[in-house]
């Protein structure tokens, strides 16, 4: 299962929009990506994960049976065994963060913040890079401690210099976020560490560096290379952005055929952008089929998230009756499964 994401709402990514060729007129000039901002709303720092919090044992050593009780959902489990892991040995650091997480979520015991950073204290003083995480987020949320912005920043950045790819990203967020040059380039290194580890958002934003020059050269072929990444690893903004470059041949060969697929799987996850171009490409029969009533579909799903489009509304216009049921009930089905 990829990690989720141990980041707090409050940091988004201040980047502006991207711009993708028109998918209504082959002949017409590019159209922004229809409010898709580049900056992202992150899931919540209490979100089951594996990167922040509780981490696997090392390769080479005995199985940690409480990670591993943890991992398949078997919280009870992994409490006691982790508490028998702490018993046997008072410097337990994994154990330790193991139980803060259990707290901090609620799982297998009442959810309780305090004793979550409790444990995560003890847990960061044997220098325990995830629990350093997870503290860092709790002192910039003011969850089980006091609010601590200062605080917060320097426990990522412990945590970050130990090598934990959740802390750099966040690390990487905060920066970002004050838009000055030097901390571009100080947050572009930090997102590198969480890309080359796998996290899908990191790679997406990475890419966006890379698409908009910030931070690093401006590189269009890099940012299609860490969309991809990030598209491999379940990130959905990352494989929208890069059925973009791919539609428009930016970093990357054209193929609006592949990027079809790419929306049209984003599409499916509930992407209000992707069903929105999905629709277009239905409607003008560009890397896929030409099907008036598939456009009107997705076309009705993304209105729904509040995505408009005067231009699909006019093309569909001229479905018959039997079509335009077809084409709401098959829009209702997909904006029931988002």
């Amino acid at each position: 299962m990829r990690p989720l994401i141990l980041a707090f709402a409050a940091l988004l990514v201040a980047q502006e929009a991207t711009s993708a060729a028109s998918l209504a007129d082959p002949k017409a000039t590019p159209v922004p990506a229809t409010d898709q901002k580049l900056s992202r709303e992150l899931p919540s720092p209490y979100t089951p994960n594996f990167t922040g919090g509780a981490v696997p044992p090392a390769t080479g050593q005995p199985p940690d049976f409480a990670y591993g009780a943890y991992q398949r959902g078997q919280y009870v489990t992994a409490f006691r065994e982790a508490t028998k892991r702490i018993e046997a040995n008072p410097k337990d650091a994994p154990a330790m963060t193991l139980l803060g997480e259990l707290y901090n979520q609620g799982l297998g015991v009442p959810q309780n913040p305090v004793k979550a950073a409790d444990w995560y204290k003890v847990a960061a003083a044997q220098n325990d890079p995830a629990a350093m995480s997870s503290l860092g987020l709790m002192a910039l949320d003011g969850r089980g401690v006091p609010r601590d912005p200062k605080a917060g920043r320097r426990w990522l950045e412990q945590a970050a210099a130990l090598g934990s790819p959740t802390a750099a990203y966040n690390l990487g967020l905060i920066l970002i976020g004050t838009g000055t040059s030097a901390d571009e380039t100080e947050a572009a290194k930090q997102f590198r560490k969480a890309a080359d580890a796998e996290v899908g958002p990191a790679q997406h934003d990475l890419g966006v560096l890379y698409l908009q020059g910030r931070g690093v050269p401006k590189d269009p072929a890099q940012a299609a290379s860490w969309f991809r990444r990030a598209a491999d690893n379940g990130d959905l903004a990352g494989e929208v952005e890069f059925a973009i470059l791919l539609f428009n041949g930016t970093g990357v060969s054209k193929d609006e055929h592949a990027a079809a697929r790419y929306f049209l799987h984003a599409a499916k996850r509930g992407n209000a952008i992707a069903q929105n171009r999905i629709a277009r490409l239905y409607a003008s029969g560009r890397g896929i089929q030409k099907n008036l009533v598939e456009a009107a579909a997705w076309n009705l799903a993304a209105a729904g998230q509040g995505l408009s489009d005067a231009w699909l509304d006019q093309a569909v216009a001229g479905l018959s009756t039997d079509e335009k049921v077809r084409a709401e009930r098959l829009g209702n089905e997909r904006a029931e499964a988002q």
